[in-house]
């Protein structure tokens, strides 16, 4: 087998990271978001989302809210997943020239959007926004990259790159006749590959940190908006996200229920994982040709691995989403008073956490549940579960409350489990609220 020397790298943002923070710095990093101070996050914020909603985005519907939220979201999410201010700004302004899958150009980039947008986010968030929104994204990410893996397939590659990657930093050895390897050079080159110009037919380079930029920004996007109307939009009753079916008179929004989308990007996640593992190993290929030293690269682009899906090393099968998400619903509908019925609830989200341990509000159910039975270790560890799940995401998987309004809940289950305090009337439900750090 061809092989050469591995050194290992000195810059982290490059390799794969288990972000497993602990609860409370991941609380502290969430602060800035939910008591609206913008300006801790990034000084240039507050102006880049006036300038947002001067040109109307809090006037344009958007799946399930208005496109400011939407786009302010997709930021958080990004901010909190460690992506840098580039990357994270792109996810602010992704679809303001609109893109192959919305019509919502509030920027002009033919009327001068592209160099009031620059003034704005900067040259390379930019570039981002315009190469993002000028790409047949569908294409490029479902059709080219999720498709051409079996989900089985995935979680090979997986296990065998994360071996490779272990192999090359304790013995110092590249192999890239490796299997998962050589499929992923054959998916997507190192050098990147040429999309077609969304409006114009024109080819459109782009290198694979770019290709790795944009799904991580389409994890973001689809996490922030996707639950069950789309699922009946496009019939994806298999949970395989091809959108391929067609349903256009779906009442929106439908019954608000979670939708079937994370195995899609769980299988997003596992790619970007490849990938990162992948240019970590061939930054430090020796003996280069001319050819691969002229690539574009973008080397400068930092690949940074969120914590979802346990920092993107597992694969949510699409059975086990829709098993978990319909014990989810089921127990959500159930009769909300008398032993036997709690009881059944506890046992649909118990099984439902099981099936799908990546989500948070199930958790925090099942918190409550046990709160209201003076089980207060149990809802301790549960309430901080489903409050750790909740901040790594940065949005909500049922999104028929916001995610702020889930972390609050969240923390205020904690707070009372260690207080070892429950209400016992409704009056005392009802009156909750106070957080306290």
């Amino acid at each position: 087998m061809p092989s050469s020397s591995y050194s290992p790298s000195p810059a982290p943002e490059a390799t794969e990271k288990k972000n497993k923070k602990n609860l409370s710095s991941l609380l502290d990093a969430a602060l800035p978001f939910l008591r609206s101070e913008p300006h801790l996050v990034d000084p240039e914020l507050p102006r880049m989302i006036a300038a947002i909603i001067s040109v109307g985005a809090g006037e344009c519907w958007h799946k399930d809210n208005c496109f400011l939220g939407h786009l302010t979201d997709v930021y958080r999410i990004l901010k909190l997943w460690g992506a840098p201010d580039p990357v994270a700004r792109c996810g602010l302004f992704h679809s303001v020239y609109s893109n192959s899958y919305v019509d919502l150009a509030i920027f002009d980039p033919a009327g001068g959007g592209r160099e009031l947008l620059r003034s704005l986010a900067g040259a390379a968030a930019e570039r981002l926004v315009h190469l993002f929104c000028i790409v047949p994204r569908q294409t490029l990410i479902h059709d080219d990259l999720l498709f051409r893996y079996s989900e089985t397939e995935l979680i090979d590659h997986l296990r065998q790159s994360q071996a490779s990657v272990c192999r090359a930093r304790e013995e110092n050895l590249l192999d890239s006749s490796e299997p998962w390897r050589r499929k992923l050079a054959f998916v997507l080159p190192a050098g990147g590959v040429t999309v077609k110009h969304i409006k114009t037919g024109e080819d459109v380079a782009l290198s694979r940190s770019i290709v790795a930029t944009f799904l991580l920004m389409t994890m973001a996007d689809f996490s922030d908006q996707l639950y069950a109307f789309q699922d009946e939009l496009f019939e994806n009753d298999d949970g395989r996200m091809d959108f391929s079916g067609n349903a256009p008179a779906a009442i929106w929004p439908g019954d608000g229920r979670p939708g079937l989308w994370m195995n899609s990007l769980s299988r997003m996640g596992a790619i970007y994982t490849l990938i990162v593992r992948e240019e970590e190993l061939y930054s430090h290929k020796k003996n280069m040709t001319e050819e691969e030293e002229e690539e574009q690269r973008d080397n400068d682009l930092a690949l940074v691995v969120p914590p979802v899906f346990e920092s993107c090393t597992m694969v949510l099968g699409r059975e086990e989403q829709r098993a978990a998400r319909d014990l989810y619903w089921e127990a959500m509908a159930a009769p909300a008073a008398g032993k036997k019925e709690m009881g059944a609830v506890e046992e649909m989200m118990r099984e439902s956490c099981e099936r799908n341990g990546f989500v948070g509000e199930p958790h925090l159910v099942l918190g409550q549940v046990y709160m209201g039975q003076g089980r207060y270790e149990e809802a301790e560890r549960e309430a901080a579960e489903g409050l750790r799940l909740l901040l790594e995401w940065g949005s909500s998987w049922d999104k028929r409350m916001s995610w702020e309004g889930w972390v609050a809940w969240g923390r205020l289950i904690l707070q009372k489990a260690k207080a070892r305090s429950w209400p016992a009337t409704s009056f005392g439900v009802i009156g909750l609220g106070l957080v306290r750090n």
